[in-house]
Parts: C-alpha cells; structure tokens; sequence
C-alpha cells in the first residue's frame, strides 16, 4: 500500500517501477481492504510494546492501510502521522480515529518518497504496508531518514514461509509478478532486514510470532479474501472461468494445510516477523 513518483526511466532489462506501483496502488484500493485490515489489530498493539512507547513521542505510521498501527500509538499518548497512497483507507482510519476520539494527523503520502524533513520522528512504524514497496531500498532509506537519531524504526512483515507468504507465492504462480521485482516477503527474513537497516542501526531486535487467522471454514476465508481483499481480487479479475477454478483450489488447498482447527471452521496462524531497530546516532 505504497506510492512514488519516479522521474528516471527504466534501463532496458530492469522492471518499470513506476508502471508496478500505479498497478499496486490500484490493487490495494480495489475491494475494501478494511474488511480484512481490521482483523489486524492485535499485531499494531503488540508492535507498541515491543517498541516501549512513551506518550511524549512523535510517531510516522509508513503505508498505514486502514490505520492498526497508528490507533495503537495513538492509544498510547503519541502524536500520530498516519500515511499511505490509498485515500479511501486513511479516511477509513480517520473515520476510526474519531469513533475512539484519538488525535491522528492522516496524510496521503508516498512511502519512498516521504514528504517530512530528515529526522522528525521518534518513531517510525510500518505493519504489513511498507514491504509491498517496488524499490525496498529506497523505502528502508526513508524510514530511516525521517527518524531522529536514536530513535526506533518499528515493522512487522509475513515471513516467506507464513500462510501469507505462501499465499503470495500460489497467486504469482497463477498471475506471474514483473520480472526482475523482489519478493515482500523478503522483510519478513533478517538477513534482508540487517541488509535494509543494519548499517544505520546501533540494535536490532528481531522475533517471529503468528497472527491467527480465524473464519466460519476455508471457503469463507476465499470469499472474504477474494472480495475485500485487493491483491486476490485482481488476481482472480485477470484469469479465465478455467483458471480462477485453478487458483482457488490452490488457494483452498493452503488453507486446509495450514489449518489447525480440528473442526469444520479455519483457525490459521501465518508467521511475521517483529522488528524493532535503533536507529545509530550517525
């Protein structure tokens, strides 16, 4: 759930980042992401404890979605910018915001090309949002330029292995991503993170936990999924009667083996991986 405007042109052979992110940014704001977002919540609340908030902090909540993160600082005392490039889910958020009566600035921004000045945040969070990002580099970059110094960069991102992870990885076999673009679920392993963020941290704190999926059985789950949720919607718009009978066998077929319910419902956990880096003095 992340925009940019990219000026430079593509070299031959390298995938056309801009042209990714405009098929991105209408994918995520296709269905109604809030429907599935919202489910989220618990792992917002969990990130801010792992970072240990203080009330007095200013914190940048990164391809925010429908805002899970940003309610949870909130929650806690902080002053809140709340950004992403899909309008209708930061007013979903802000619709939120005002239900709990929280003070949250929503901004519509693009997460590799954040419009704030270099260390302005003590904080700088992102749950499932900012790993979508086309260019990962530039991304971590400006996470890591708008954070004061010493200040905590905050992340939680479905690992490869994850129900998620694996999810994604059945639809690119179904709908092939563009060449030469590198997988989100590669903020989810510590070997790319430390190569995002390690050179500019002083620590990183790094823990693999499971948000659990939980729904009436695995047809539910798809037709939630395939309705409200952006990516599978569109997967399933490009393909033939055929082929969408295909994915969602493939689909099912994950679910059922991830499931751990023991009855007719799915109870499904998919792994992420918790983040916290400190950002270096330099």
């Amino acid at each position: 759930m992340v925009s940019s405007s990219i000026s430079n042109q593509p070299s031959p052979g390298e995938p056309d980042l801009r042209a990714i992110k405009s098929r991105q940014q209408d994918a995520w704001a296709s269905g109604n992401y809030a429907v599935v977002g919202t489910t989220l919540q618990i792992v917002g609340e969990e990130l801010c404890e792992a970072l240990d908030l203080r009330s007095w902090q200013t914190v940048l909540d990164v391809a925010a979605g429908n805002g899970n993160a940003s309610l949870a600082c909130a929650r806690r005392g902080c002053e809140v910018v709340s950004t992403d490039y899909v309008l209708a889910l930061l007013q979903n958020a802000s619709e939120r915001a005002a239900a709990e009566g929280l003070a949250i600035e929503f901004c519509e921004a693009d997460a590799e090309a954040l419009p704030f000045p270099s260390a302005t945040f003590d904080v700088v969070v992102s749950t499932f949002g900012v790993m979508f990002a086309p260019d990962q580099d530039r991304a971590a970059a400006e996470m890591i330029r708008v954070c004061k110094p010493h200040g905590k960069i905050g992340l939680a991102n479905w690992t490869p292995e994850s129900f998620v992870g694996q999810l994604f990885k059945i639809i690119g076999k179904h709908v092939p991503p563009a060449t030469g673009l590198a997988s989100p679920a590669l903020w989810g392993t510590r070997e790319r993170i430390d190569e995002l963020f390690g050179a500019c941290s002083s620590t990183m704190q790094m823990q693999r936990r499971n948000f659990v999926f939980r729904y009436r059985s695995p047809e539910h789950w798809l037709e939630v999924f395939r309705s409200y949720y952006g990516p599978m919607l569109k997967a399933f718009a490009a393909l033939d009667s055929s082929a969408q009978a295909a994915l969602h066998d493939d689909l099912i077929a994950l679910a059922e083996q991830f499931n751990r319910s023991g009855d007719d419902s799915m109870v499904v956990p998919s792994e992420y991986l918790e983040i916290v880096v400190t950002r270096s003095l330099n």
